[in-house]
């Protein structure tokens, strides 16, 4: 029967929104041309690895698409982005990691933020990360106990004295702390003092940190 048939045409036009890049029509959430442009932004495998206390695995570059996609997430109440990038960041871990007993834990906002954002993306994007890997995850382990001035306006040395004390252990780490190391995740690296900040907090507590996964890393080469 070729009757309904239009009606399967009209269901599939409704269906298509607005790329969160482009605002071109497409089914999912980025058209065919921004995932192309999101994947060209991809570290090469041997430059994901960042050495030093804590340890940094960066999925991608922060520049172009990537860059966008993050404020998509961030800025745009997009938060069906974080499952995309999540995705990304997971699989690559998952190829140059082997298993390893880890508990995964969000870098928190403070809580007047989240309240004007509604969400924190580094919980979304530990949350689907966790859904990949099949590692725990504990949201709480940390808390953004005093609220900092935007670091992107700061030097290196500023950034440091701004997030001095910052952090302080969640509840659920003051009630038990994990049996495995820590696994850190958040959106963007860039100096790294949020991330030593959080590493500190959990260490003065006796906490083990293995390291942070990232989706993106800033570097100097543009994607």
């Amino acid at each position: 029967m070729k009757s309904f048939g239009w009606l399967r045409e009209l269901a599939g036009f409704v269906l298509e929104a607005n790329c969160l890049l482009c605002q071109r029509s497409t089914p999912h959430e980025f058209c065919q041309d921004c995932q192309r442009r999101v994947l060209r932004c991809q570290l090469p495998e041997g430059d994901r690895v960042q050495a030093g206390q804590p340890r940094v695995f960066a999925w991608g570059n922060y520049r172009g698409a990537l860059k966008q996609a993050i404020a998509a997430l961030k800025y745009h109440n997009q938060p069906q982005v974080a499952r995309l990038l999540a995705q990304q960041l997971a699989s690559s871990w998952l190829v140059a990691n082997q298993a390893t007993s880890l508990t995964v834990v969000p870098i928190p906002i403070h809580a007047r933020k989240r309240q004007q954002r509604g969400y924190n993306q580094a919980d979304l994007l530990a949350k689907h990360f966790c859904e990949f890997t099949r590692l725990p995850l504990v949201l709480e382990g940390l808390e953004r106990s005093q609220e900092t001035t935007a670091q992107f306006a700061l030097s290196p040395a500023e950034r440091e004295q701004n997030l001095a004390r910052a952090f302080s252990l969640g509840k659920t780490f003051c009630k038990k702390p994990p049996s495995t190391p820590v696994l850190l995740i958040d959106d963007i690296y860039t100096t790294g003092a949020t991330t030593r900040s959080a590493a500190q907090t959990l260490r003065r507590h006796g906490i083990r940190v293995h390291g942070i996964v990232v989706v993106a890393r800033a570097l100097r080469e543009s994607c």
